[in-house]
């Protein structure tokens, strides 16, 4: 057998439920064989599908290791060579998605940088500007939030709480005042402060798609008004662990607004993180970072390289 237990921890403690789910499942199945037969494939496929990778791109996968192997005989093929194979199948979904680092884009465009939050409710939209603040604070650049979510009191009030934290200024308007009039003051209260990073918070009411379109068009065309180029980037805030519905809400939102990139929560809660191959592959969007935790630092930034690898290290290689 060409796998081996492990017996040092070598994975991102982010992934490992993720890891438990998908890569034991791969193991167990390459462990308890010592050469290939017609089915391996359909197992293949099989735990596939069950990892929230999604049918569209599980097929791709599938069809692409058939025509590789289909002029060999399955038992002439190395279980080593498809455990490569497969691993191949994979990162070159990550290949051709420009991921340019957003700290770098921030630095060279003309302040301030105006990033879009959108994300339905229930994601982690809020707690993730607080950590994104944070970590662009971090990062020496001066950040303001705008609390253009004026539909609930408790999404404002939140995120006070979470720019405290961070320490970072934030811009609010009373409850059920016009979002776009909050963005407006906003960039004004950015441009005289000198302010690098804007980041304005939206409303997730997907279930009114027709109002939360034109809430969020306006929002746009007044900030333009201030800051022709903004918003510079659009990102959807998306929860890991709601699987397949998250390929929903993305198929929803670039409907109606440009994503530019994601950013994935509760990563570290799901065995669901599959779900970032499936996106990557039908959506061609960069993933910027992560959440793992509830802490303000918990933000981490996406190395598509190093997701790949966590599900197929070296050491499982005799």
């Amino acid at each position: 057998m060409f796998l081996k237990k492990e017996k040092e921890k070598t994975f991102d403690p982010e992934l490992n439920k993720t890891r438990e789910s998908f890569f034991s499942k791969i193991k167990n199945l390459f462990f308890r064989k010592s050469k290939l037969d017609i089915n391996f494939i359909d197992h293949i496929e099989d735990i596939l599908l069950s990892s929230d990778i999604g049918t569209k791109t599980t097929i791709k996968i599938i069809n692409s290791l058939e025509k590789k192997i289909k002029k060999e005989k399955y038992e002439d093929i190395p279980i080593q060579g498809l455990y490569k194979l497969l691993k191949e199948e994979i990162e070159v979904l990550f290949v051709d998605i420009q991921n340019e680092c957003l700290e770098k884009k921030i630095k060279y465009e003309k302040k301030p940088y105006v990033i879009m939050m959108v994300g339905v409710n229930g994601v982690g939209k809020t707690t993730t500007i607080g950590k994104l603040a944070f970590f662009l604070k971090n990062k020496k650049f001066n950040v303001m939030i705008g609390a253009s979510d004026t539909f609930r009191a408790a999404a404002v009030t939140q995120l006070e709480i979470w720019a405290n934290r961070a320490n970072v200024p934030l811009i609010k308007q009373h409850i059920h005042a016009d979002p776009a009039s909050v963005a407006y003051d906003t960039l004004k209260s950015a441009i005289s402060k000198n302010i690098d990073v804007v980041l304005i918070d939206t409303a997730g009411r997907l279930q009114n798609r027709i109002n939360l379109m034109e809430e969020l068009s306006k929002i746009s065309r007044v900030m333009k008004k201030i800051i022709p180029e903004s918003p510079h980037e659009i990102i959807l805030v998306l929860d890991s662990s709601t699987g397949q519905n998250a390929f929903e809400q993305v198929k929803k939102f670039t409907t109606f607004v440009k994503v530019s990139s994601l950013i994935l929560t509760k990563l570290e809660g799901t065995a669901k993180g599959g779900v970032v191959i499936g996106i990557m592959d039908q959506f061609k969007i960069p993933i910027k970072y992560i959440g793992i935790g509830e802490k303000i630092q918990d933000l981490k930034e996406f190395d598509g390289k190093k997701f790949v690898d966590s599900f197929f290290p070296k050491k499982s290689l005799i």
